[in-house]
C-alpha cells in the first residue's frame, strides 16, 4: 500500500535536481552509527547475518530526491488544491485504462468482490490512482528510499524504520535481494503500491501459485487491495460519500477529522444538509482549492476505510470519483451493446 501516491513530484524534483536524481550523497549507510545499531538489532531479533546486511547497507547512501519529495510543499504553487489533484487522477486516460483493466481482469475482480465485499470499481480505481494499472510502479531502490527516510528524516523516522525492518523481512521471506526491489520514493511496492508492512499483513496469494507477488501478479494485486479494505472495515453495499451543503461556520465539524462520529441527522442539526440515511455516521469533508470555494461532502465509514490506504481526503475522494466514473462508463458500454 502506498501512503504517498504523488509520484509526479519525485519526477519533478528529479528534473530540478538532476545530479541527485536517484543518486546518493553523504556517508554510506553502513558507516552511520544509527544504521550499525539497526543492523545489530536485526541480528538479535530476527537472526540476520551482520556482515551480509552491512554489505547491503554499504551499497547505498542517503537519496536527496527522496528526502526532498517527502517534505511538505513550501512554495505557494505547491499548496493543496483539490482542483489540481483531481485533474491528475480523474482523467479520461485513467477512465479508459480502467475500462481495459476491468475487462482484462473481470473474473478476478468479480471473485474479489464476492469474497471481500469490495466493489470491482473501487479496486480498479485504487490501482488506477496508485500506478495507472501497473504502468508506473516507481524506479527508486526501496532499500535506499526506506533507509533515507528511516535515518535522515526525523519527523517520521520511527515509521520508516519499522517499514525498513518489514521490508528486509519481506525480502528474506521471498528469497529476493533487497537491493533489487524498485518502488516509490516512500518505499511502496508493486502494482497496488503496498508499504512492506501492509504487504506482510494484508497481501494474499490470489492467483494460487503459492507465492505473493505484487510486482508481477495483477491477480495478487487485485485480491490484496480488496482484502486490505475488507480488513480495515469495508461495509459491503454501503455508500462512500455524498455532496453536502454547509450553513454557517463548519470549522468545529472539520476539526473533528475524517472518521465518522456524528450521524447525518446530528450533522443536519449543525447546518450540514445532505441526502443520506439520517442514522448513518458521517464526517464532514472539505475539498479546498485556492482557485474556487471549498467543496463539501459527507464521508461515511467506507470513505474512512479508503483513507487507511492513503491518509488523505483528496486521495479518498479521487478514488471514489474515479470508481464512480468507471462504473458509469462500464454501465453505459454494456447498455449500448
Amino acid at each position: 500500500m502506498k501512503i504517498f501516491s504523488v509520484m509526479w513530484l519525485a519526477g519533478l524534483l528529479a528534473s530540478l535536481f538532476p545530479l541527485m536524481s536517484h543518486g546518493q550523497s553523504g556517508q554510506v549507510f553502513s558507516q552511520q552509527p544509527a544504521v550499525q545499531a539497526f543492523i545489530r538489532d536485526m541480528h538479535e531479533r530476527h537472526g540476520f547475518d551482520v556482515e551480509h546486511l552491512t554489505k547491503q547497507f554499504a551499497a547505498i547512501r542517503p537519496n536527496g530526491v527522496v528526502l526532498r519529495a517527502i517534505r511538505p510543499p513550501a512554495v505557494p504553487e505547491m499548496q493543496r488544491s483539490w482542483y489540481r489533484y483531481r485533474q491528475r487522477f480523474v482523467t479520461s486516460q485513467r477512465i479508459a485504462g480502467g475500462q481495459r483493466f476491468w475487462t482484462q481482469n473481470e473474473s478476478s475482480l468479480k471473485r474479489a468482490e464476492q469474497i471481500y465485499g469490495v466493489p470491482a470499481a473501487v479496486i480498479v480505481a485504487i490501482i488506477g490512482v496508485e500506478t495507472e494499472y501497473g504502468q508506473n510502479m516507481g524506479s527508486f531502490g526501496v532499500l535506499e528510499a526506506l533507509a533515507s527516510l528511516a535515518f535522515n528524516y526525523p519527523p517520521r523516522a520511527e515509521f520508516f524504520r519499522d517499514e525498513l525492518e518489514q521490508f528486509l523481512l519481506l525480502a528474506r521471506e521471498n528469497g529476493i535481494s533487497p537491493l533489487a526491489v524498485k518502488g516509490s520514493y516512500a518505499g511502496a511496492i508493486g502494482i497496488p503500491q503496498f508499504m512492506p508492512g501492509s504487504q506482510r499483513r494484508f497481501a494474499v496469494d490470489f492467483d494460487g501459485d503459492d507465492r505473493i507477488d505484487l510486482r508481477n501478479s495483477t491477480v495478487d494485486a487485485i485480491g490484496s487491495v480488496a482484502r486490505f479494505l475488507q480488513q480495515h472495515g469495508w461495509q459491503k453495499g454501503a455508500p462512500v460519500a455524498v455532496p453536502a451543503q454547509v450553513q454557517g461556520d463548519p470549522a468545529a465539524l472539520l476539526a473533528m477529522g475524517i472518521k465518522p462520529e456524528l450521524t447525518v441527522q446530528e450533522l443536519a442539526a449543525r447546518g450540514v444538509v445532505a441526502s443520506a440515511d439520517p442514522e448513518r455516521p458521517a464526517a464532514l469533508i472539505d475539498l479546498v482549492s485556492p482557485e474556487t470555494p471549498a467543496e463539501y461532502w459527507l464521508g461515511f465509514d467506507n470513505y474512512y476505510v479508503i483513507t487507511r490506504y492513503n491518509r488523505s481526503s483528496f486521495y479518498a475522494m479521487s478514488v471514489f470519483q474515479l470508481a464512480e466514473a468507471l462504473r458509469e462508463r462500464r454501465a453505459m458500454v454494456s447498455s449500448a451493446r
